[in-house]
């Protein structure tokens, strides 16, 4: 693995980064490539941000600092993202290499337009979207996504970018590529000074609200635990529709300690994590969840699922796996919230030494690297690309 030092190894390289949505409706992904954009920049790189056009775009906007970020209107169905300007703004952009990030909207289809004439390198990274629970719901989109455009995007990629060797598997299976690059995403840098205070017994969740996430059985788990006087479930996120409404009746329907607060972003978002004890995410599918990796910047343990992909976690101590039914999650809570403050801080060692060792962006910065250099060499070798 290349050593980063001083230098500049991507110096002067155009990368641009496509999403969907390049603000908070981006959810994770939307983390993920803000911290992506960061780390091309200190590498030297001259990175752009692609994408579509939505009611949050020019306040988080400033998330990427001096990164450009090129957001085209869409025309018809949110959900499908048609915007026509997005492939012809790449092609405009003069870039070196491109790099999807997430799938199964338009904007695959808009990179694979530019992959063609370009001639240039170009990355895939689905973000979990084929994992297996998601390939199996919304079957007729997708198998309409995969005929429009999806199978010739993934044909042209040069590369496919997993999060986890599980995720590589399932790239194997649905796109056929065996070119796949393994590298998880980036935390944020560290921010837990020393030895962290024993928090009150605060169980907080961030994240998209969705029926992956699997919020309902946590709250009736919470009903069900053993808490401590004053425990309470802290629930932070967006969205909407029959997930949403199914979460705030369950709340309804218990003791007062469990809440849901609507979306936090920025330091509303690291006030919560600087007070909870634990972050939870019983989740049934996760590509690689930014929310976890957040909480062990912090030196927050988690109690998470095995489908966050996560097992350093388990094997190091800063995680508790929690099951996915309330009666497993409801005997996980009790355990966790029984903790002592030297069995808990043993725990909150462990998140930092993890987010350290495995997801510290220089560590993620140096496996980029050798991906990013060598395909800076490919598009300058090669002569029938445009200038």
């Amino acid at each position: 693995m290349p050593e980063l030092g001083d230098t500049r190894p991507l110096d002067g390289m155009r990368i641009g980064l496509v999403t969907a949505w390049a603000s908070r409706l981006g959810g994770g992904v939307f983390e993920a490539v803000v911290t992506h954009s960061a780390m091309l920049q200190r590498l030297g790189a001259s990175p752009q941000v692609f994408g579509l056009h939505d009611p949050f775009t020019e306040e988080d906007r400033a998330r990427f600092g001096s990164v450009p970020v090129i957001a085209c209107p869409v025309i018809g169905p949110r959900q499908i993202g048609f915007a026509p300007r997005l492939a012809s703004a790449m092609l405009g952009a003069n870039l070196d290499c491109l790099h999807l990030h997430g799938i199964w909207m338009y904007p695959s289809a808009a990179a694979s337009h530019w992959a063609m004439p370009s001639g240039r390198p170009y990355i895939i990274s689905p973000h979990g979207m084929l994992d297996r629970w998601i390939t199996a719901r919304g079957k007729a989109k997708k198998a309409l996504a995969r005929t429009g455009y999806e199978r010739r995007s993934w044909a042209r990629a040069t590369a496919f970018h997993a999060l986890t060797t599980s995720e590589a598997a399932n790239i194997t299976l649905e796109a056929r590529r065996q070119e796949i690059h393994v590298v998880p995403n980036a935390g944020p840098e560290l921010h837990s000074r020393g030895k962290r205070r024993f928090p009150e017994p605060v169980v907080a969740y961030i994240g998209r609200i969705h029926e992956k996430k699997n919020l309902v059985s946590l709250v009736e788990a919470w009903s069900a635990a053993q808490r401590p006087s004053g425990a309470r479930l802290v629930i932070a996120g967006w969205g909407g529709g029959e997930a949403l409404t199914r979460l705030r009746d369950v709340i309804s329907q218990g003791d007062g300690s469990a809440e849901f607060i609507g979306p936090v972003y920025g330091e509303q978002k690291q006030a919560l994590l600087d007070q909870a004890r634990f972050v939870a995410l019983p989740s049934y599918s996760e590509g690689l969840p930014m929310a976890i990796l957040e909480a062990w910047a912090g030196g927050v343990p988690t109690l998470m699922t095995a489908a966050c992909n996560l097992p350093e976690g388990f094997a190091e101590g800063a995680a508790m796996e929690c099951g996915y039914s309330a009666r497993d999650l409801s005997a996980v809570i009790t355990r966790a919230l029984g903790m002592g403050e030297m069995e808990w801080q043993v725990m909150a060692d462990a998140a930092t030494g993890c987010a350290r060792r495995h997801f510290s962006p220089d560590v993620v910065a140096r496996a980029w690297t050798g991906i990013f250099a060598p395909l800076r060499n490919a598009a300058t070798a090669n002569a029938s690309m445009p200038r």
